[in-house]
Protein backbone atom coordinates (compact mmCIF):
# COMPACT_ATOMS: atom_id res chain seq x y z
CA UNK A 1 0.00 0.00 0.00
CA UNK A 2 1.61 3.23 -1.15
CA UNK A 3 0.86 6.68 0.24
CA UNK A 4 0.99 9.82 -1.88
CA UNK A 5 1.91 13.24 -0.57
CA UNK A 6 -1.69 14.46 -0.76
CA UNK A 7 -2.88 11.42 1.21
CA UNK A 8 -0.16 12.08 3.79
CA UNK A 9 -1.46 15.59 4.46
CA UNK A 10 -5.08 14.42 4.77
CA UNK A 11 -4.35 12.60 8.03
CA UNK A 12 -4.63 14.64 11.22
CA UNK A 13 -1.94 12.55 12.93
CA UNK A 14 0.56 13.52 10.23
CA UNK A 15 -0.11 17.22 10.86
CA UNK A 16 0.41 16.65 14.59
CA UNK A 17 3.64 14.84 13.76
CA UNK A 18 4.86 17.80 11.69
CA UNK A 19 3.93 20.27 14.44
CA UNK A 20 6.12 18.31 16.85
CA UNK A 21 8.89 17.18 14.47
CA UNK A 22 9.79 20.53 12.88
CA UNK A 23 10.53 22.37 16.19
CA UNK A 24 12.33 19.25 17.44
CA UNK A 25 14.61 19.22 14.39
CA UNK A 26 15.21 22.97 14.66
CA UNK A 27 16.09 22.66 18.36
CA UNK A 28 18.42 19.76 17.60
CA UNK A 29 20.14 21.86 14.92
CA UNK A 30 20.49 24.81 17.31
CA UNK A 31 21.85 22.50 20.00
CA UNK A 32 24.89 21.65 17.91
CA UNK A 33 25.34 25.08 16.30
CA UNK A 34 24.88 27.34 19.34
CA UNK A 35 27.98 29.15 20.59
CA UNK A 36 26.55 29.60 24.08
CA UNK A 37 26.65 26.41 26.16
CA UNK A 38 23.63 27.30 28.30
CA UNK A 39 21.50 28.03 25.24
CA UNK A 40 22.67 24.76 23.69
CA UNK A 41 21.47 22.89 26.79
CA UNK A 42 18.12 24.68 26.68
CA UNK A 43 17.72 23.79 22.99
CA UNK A 44 18.53 20.22 23.97
CA UNK A 45 15.64 20.35 26.46
CA UNK A 46 13.28 21.40 23.65
CA UNK A 47 14.64 18.68 21.37
CA UNK A 48 14.25 15.98 24.02
CA UNK A 49 10.76 17.26 24.86
CA UNK A 50 9.79 16.87 21.20
CA UNK A 51 11.24 13.38 21.17
CA UNK A 52 9.18 12.48 24.23
CA UNK A 53 6.06 13.90 22.52
CA UNK A 54 6.74 11.70 19.49
CA UNK A 55 6.99 8.66 21.76
CA UNK A 56 3.64 9.62 23.29
CA UNK A 57 2.15 9.83 19.80
CA UNK A 58 3.41 6.31 19.08
CA UNK A 59 1.68 4.99 22.19
CA UNK A 60 4.94 4.38 24.07
CA UNK A 61 4.03 6.32 27.20
CA UNK A 62 6.61 4.59 29.39
CA UNK A 63 9.47 5.47 27.03
CA UNK A 64 8.14 9.03 26.69
CA UNK A 65 8.01 9.55 30.46
CA UNK A 66 11.45 7.97 30.78
CA UNK A 67 12.83 10.55 28.35
CA UNK A 68 11.17 13.31 30.37
CA UNK A 69 12.33 12.06 33.77
CA UNK A 70 15.79 10.73 32.96
CA UNK A 71 17.02 12.95 30.17
CA UNK A 72 15.21 16.21 30.73
CA UNK A 73 14.91 15.88 34.50
CA UNK A 74 18.30 14.42 35.35
CA UNK A 75 20.85 14.69 32.56
CA UNK A 76 20.07 18.30 31.68
CA UNK A 77 20.27 19.28 35.35
CA UNK A 78 23.61 17.43 35.53
CA UNK A 79 24.84 19.43 32.52
CA UNK A 80 23.78 22.72 34.08
CA UNK A 81 25.35 21.85 37.44
CA UNK A 82 28.52 20.77 35.64
CA UNK A 83 28.64 24.07 33.81
CA UNK A 84 28.17 25.98 37.05
CA UNK A 85 30.75 24.12 39.16
CA UNK A 86 33.45 24.01 36.48
CA UNK A 87 33.14 27.68 35.65
CA UNK A 88 32.77 27.03 31.93
CA UNK A 89 32.72 30.16 29.75
CA UNK A 90 29.12 31.22 29.23
CA UNK A 91 29.47 33.85 26.53
CA UNK A 92 30.25 33.56 22.86
CA UNK A 93 33.89 32.56 22.54
CA UNK A 94 35.60 32.33 19.17
CA UNK A 95 38.16 29.77 20.34
CA UNK A 96 35.46 27.24 21.29
CA UNK A 97 34.74 26.57 17.64
CA UNK A 98 36.84 24.92 14.95
CA UNK A 99 37.95 26.78 11.85
CA UNK A 100 36.46 26.21 8.40
CA UNK A 101 39.04 23.57 7.47
CA UNK A 102 37.40 21.25 10.00
CA UNK A 103 33.78 22.37 9.60
CA UNK A 104 33.57 21.80 5.83
CA UNK A 105 34.60 18.11 5.87
CA UNK A 106 32.36 17.50 8.90
CA UNK A 107 29.38 19.06 7.12
CA UNK A 108 30.13 17.05 3.97
CA UNK A 109 30.43 13.81 5.94
CA UNK A 110 27.18 14.56 7.79
CA UNK A 111 25.38 15.21 4.50
CA UNK A 112 26.71 12.00 2.96
CA UNK A 113 25.72 9.98 6.04
CA UNK A 114 22.24 11.53 5.98
CA UNK A 115 21.94 10.58 2.31
CA UNK A 116 23.07 7.00 2.97
CA UNK A 117 20.64 6.54 5.87
CA UNK A 118 17.78 8.09 3.86
CA UNK A 119 18.53 5.86 0.89
CA UNK A 120 18.67 2.77 3.12
CA UNK A 121 15.35 3.62 4.74
CA UNK A 122 13.64 4.30 1.42
CA UNK A 123 15.11 1.13 -0.04
CA UNK A 124 13.97 -0.97 2.92
CA UNK A 125 10.49 0.48 3.38
CA UNK A 126 9.87 2.22 0.01
CA UNK A 127 6.55 4.07 0.16
CA UNK A 128 4.49 1.66 2.25
CA UNK A 129 2.21 2.76 5.05
CA UNK A 130 2.96 1.31 8.45
CA UNK A 131 0.15 -0.85 9.75
CA UNK A 132 -1.31 0.16 13.13
CA UNK A 133 -0.12 -1.92 16.07
CA UNK A 134 -0.85 -2.31 19.74
CA UNK A 135 1.46 -0.36 21.99
CA UNK A 136 3.94 -2.26 24.12
CA UNK A 137 2.84 -2.64 27.71
CA UNK A 138 5.00 -1.30 30.49
CA UNK A 139 4.97 -4.73 32.12
CA UNK A 140 6.52 -6.36 29.06
CA UNK A 141 9.13 -3.61 28.80
CA UNK A 142 10.01 -3.84 32.50
CA UNK A 143 10.39 -7.61 32.33
CA UNK A 144 12.61 -7.28 29.27
CA UNK A 145 14.85 -4.63 30.85
CA UNK A 146 15.20 -6.22 34.27
CA UNK A 147 15.31 -9.84 33.12
CA UNK A 148 17.27 -10.00 29.89
CA UNK A 149 19.13 -6.67 30.02
CA UNK A 150 19.76 -6.24 33.75
CA UNK A 151 23.58 -6.40 33.44
CA UNK A 152 23.86 -3.66 30.74
CA UNK A 153 21.34 -1.58 32.70
CA UNK A 154 23.51 -1.77 35.83
CA UNK A 155 26.72 -1.12 33.86
CA UNK A 156 25.22 2.10 32.48
CA UNK A 157 24.27 3.19 36.01
CA UNK A 158 27.87 2.65 37.19
CA UNK A 159 29.24 4.58 34.20
CA UNK A 160 26.94 7.50 35.03
CA UNK A 161 28.00 7.33 38.69
CA UNK A 162 31.68 7.34 37.69
CA UNK A 163 31.08 10.37 35.44
CA UNK A 164 29.39 12.21 38.30
CA UNK A 165 32.22 11.42 40.72
CA UNK A 166 34.80 12.43 38.10
CA UNK A 167 33.02 15.76 37.53
CA UNK A 168 32.99 16.49 41.24
CA UNK A 169 36.66 15.53 41.59
CA UNK A 170 37.63 17.80 38.69
CA UNK A 171 35.61 20.66 40.13
CA UNK A 172 37.29 20.27 43.51
CA UNK A 173 40.76 20.24 41.97
CA UNK A 174 39.94 23.45 40.08
CA UNK A 175 38.68 25.23 43.21
CA UNK A 176 41.77 24.25 45.24
CA UNK A 177 44.20 25.64 42.66
CA UNK A 178 45.97 28.88 43.64
CA UNK A 179 44.82 31.97 41.80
Amino acid sequence: MTVSISEFFRETANWAFLVIAVPTLYAGWRTVTSNNIVRAVLYLVVSLGGTAALFFMLGAEFVGWTVVLVYIGAVIILFLIGIMITRAPLGVEADLSHDRSVKAPAALLSTVMFGVVTWALLDAFSNEAIAPFDSTSTTELGLLIFDRFVIPFEVVSFVLLAALIGGIALARMDSEAPE
